[in-house]
């Protein structure tokens, strides 16, 4: 369904035909909070209504099979990750209401992961797989590829989860072993 300049796509779940003033009051009342919570430009919208779920975003935004959505800002240069390699990044992170929930910016330090150890949420993995060095890119990842949720871990309830990441870089790995131990060294 298109809208003006903006996409939408449709989550999964149970739907119910809503008015589209109901759907409007609901864009709206998104983007307010969104406003309020000092969200970046072109930021997406989400219209959630009991279990169904509506993204609404800008055209230039491409969705993947299994779900992910996705828009690069810069493309990079140079090869994607392999699994194995290690990868440094970059990130902002931002729930639905487009509060931001963490920042390696404000850590003062970008995270480091190697590639195909299940480091990451699949979702977030699966957004930087095929980033290139100096890319940035804005990764919107539904509850489906996102974190496990429940009473033990600290996201309480399913919903999209919205990453701006930019990959500094990509190195090669090697296996060393001394004596008994045994470590990764990236360089």
């Amino acid at each position: 369904m298109m809208t003006g300049i903006l996409s939408t796509f449709p989550s999964y779940g149970k739907t119910k035909s809503k008015s589209p003033y109901d759907e409007r009051r609901l864009l709206e009342q998104n983007k307010r909070i969104q406003k309020e919570n000092n969200a970046p430009e072109d930021f997406p919208s989400f219209i959630r209504e009991g279990f169904e779920v509506k993204v609404v975003a800008p055209e230039n935004y491409m969705k993947s099979d299994s779900g992910l959505i996705y828009r690069d800002f810069e493309v990079g240069e140079g090869d994607c990750p392999k699994d194995g390699q290690q990868v440094t990044f970059h990130y902002v992170g931002y729930n639905e209401s487009g509060r931001r929930i963490d920042s390696t910016y404000l850590q003062g330090s970008p995270s480091k992961i190697r590639m195909g150890t299940k480091a990451l949420i699949p979702g977030f993995e699966e957004g930087i797989r095929d980033m290139r060095p100096g890319g940035k890119r804005r990764i919107i990842i539904p509850p489906e590829l996102g974190p496990p949720v429940g009473p033990s871990t600290f996201f309480s309830s399913k919903q999209f989860e919205v990453f701006d990441v930019e990959l500094l870089n990509v190195k090669d790995c090697q296996r060393r072993t001394i004596g008994f131990y045994s470590d990764v060294v990236c360089n």
